[in-house]
């Protein structure tokens, strides 16, 4: 399942593990320590991390950094 970035007024961001189509409107976290629940929104997040593993094109020379 996909991680997406939320942000809520009393835990500032938060990163909740959830289905494409579901959707989260309050914060679960201001529900379990009760806590009025606040709205979420949505964030897009600042980078992508691209990482490459093993062996491959990466470490065979094929890159344009030698």
């Amino acid at each position: 399942m996909p991680v997406y970035l939320y942000f809520c007024t009393t835990h500032s961001e938060i990163e909740l593990e959830h289905h494409m189509d579901e959707i989260i409107e309050e914060c679960p976290k201001c529900k379990e320590e009760g806590l009025p629940p606040q709205k979420l929104k949505r964030l897009i997040p600042s980078g992508t991390t691209f990482i490459l593993n093993g062996g491959g094109w990466a470490s065979s020379g094929y890159s344009s950094s030698k």
